[in-house]
């Protein structure tokens, strides 16, 4: 038993049926008469606060601001080791990602203003810019070896620089007030980490610390949290002299496992509890749905395949190793998985719970069809393309 458990988690699939298994689990859950108890759960309050510290928020809240900063600080220390040396480590392979991610964002936007224009829903336009990493990823791990692994890192990377963007977003946009101060202080920490790793310091404490505080900085600044895991991990020395496994493998072994079994699957949990309502399916016809779903569906791998086409043709950037067209269009599908983030941007969007619902719905309807149809596409193509010119 402990045998068939072990290879189950060793498994490059396990962790996206794990993930898949929440999301049904999840859907159940709210639809039936245990969804008014599991929103109940959810928007139970933990931890604590004082006039001058304010820990305290909802089980929804910690697990998607708390719990997967952690999952933005692996992913974070996977894209620096590619950065420092791997497939990203220099600036043409670096550049396509970022491209692709504002194609992907830009597009997306472009053609929801398109259809929303002179609408009381066309304040959603940043619903369909972003793309959901943990949900695309795990799609990914799914495919196994089918996928080169330059397309994954490809995709990470996408996915990282495209959240920052949608950050951006909602911070500019979408924030009712944004905390200066707060980020000031956050900022201050953040130098203090780069000084600690310029002088050689590789014990995890002198990062992991004031990487809390700067968690918690951000938080309060007003700009989503996850950031934190990000930045955090870019400051994690990856070459140490002598012997020994540098600080940021080190960390992110660490990670992996619970990442993957504990803090993602928790995460779909909580955050697939759409609740199915009258008007929900009409809404799919509307300019709000039209739009959210054309803007992830179509927007995003359009996006991304022309940013990829113009950056090969004008020699800026290169192509992932090993990969096809075919497989880019895929992988644009695939970041066309809006899912948690578009929910949080829709539920700042609108003030109608019949306009949200909507928009949930359109969410959901638009990350299933383009996970379904990019793993389809992606499980297809056997032998990648020699010619990526």
């Amino acid at each position: 038993m402990l045998k068939i458990l072990r290879n189950f988690i060793n498994s490059p699939t396990s962790g996206g049926i794990i993930l898949f298994i929440c999301v049904v689990v999840s859907l159940v859950l709210a639809n039936s008469p245990l969804g008014a108890s599991f929103e109940r759960l959810l928007n139970t309050s933990l931890g604590f606060e004082t006039e001058t510290v304010h820990l305290k928020y909802s089980v929804a809240l910690w697990i998607n601001d708390g719990l997967m900063a952690i999952f933005f600080l692996l992913v974070g220390l996977e894209i620096k080791r590619e950065l420092v040396s791997g497939e990203l480590s220099t600036p043409r392979q670096a550049l396509l990602p970022i491209l692709c991610a504002f194609g992907g964002a830009v597009v997306p936007a472009g053609i929801y203003l398109l259809v929303n224009q002179g609408t009381e829903t066309v304040s959603g336009w940043g619903i369909p810019m972003a793309t959901d990493i943990a949900f695309a990823l795990a799609v990914v791990a799914m495919l196994g070896k089918r996928v080169p692994v330059s397309l994954k890192i490809f995709l990470a990377a996408l996915a990282i620089v495209d959240d920052l963007i949608a950050i951006l977003v909602i911070a500019i946009f979408y924030s009712a007030e944004l905390h200066t101060v707060y980020l000031l202080y956050a900022l201050a920490i953040l130098v203090l980490l780069v000084i600690f790793n310029r002088i050689g310091v590789k014990s995890l404490a002198f990062y992991l610390i004031p990487g809390l505080f700067i968690w918690y900085f951000i938080h309060h600044s007003g700009i989503h949290a996850t950031i934190a895991g990000v930045v955090t991990a870019m400051t994690i020395p990856l070459a140490i002299k002598g012997k020994g496994e540098p600080p940021l493998l080190k960390l992110e072994h660490a990670l992996t496992t619970p990442v993957n079994y504990l803090i993602v699957p928790l995460f779909a949990l909580a955050n697939t509890n759409i609740r199915f309502e009258d008007g929900m399916l009409e809404g799919l016809a509307s300019p709000l749905g039209i739009g959210i779903i054309l803007g992830l569906l179509l927007g995003k791998p359009v996006g991304i395949f022309l940013m990829t086409k113009l950056a090969i043709v004008l020699r800026i950037g290169s192509m992932p190793q090993g990969a096809s067209w075919t497989q880019i269009v895929g992988i644009g599908l695939l970041a066309g998985i809006g899912f948690t983030m578009s929910i949080f941007i829709a539920l700042l969007s609108f003030s109608d719970n019949l306009l949200i619902a909507e928009a949930k719905f359109s969410i959901l309807i638009a990350s299933l069809l383009s996970g379904v149809i990019g793993y389809i596409l992606l499980n297809r193509v056997a032998t990648p393309l020699k010619d990526n010119s």
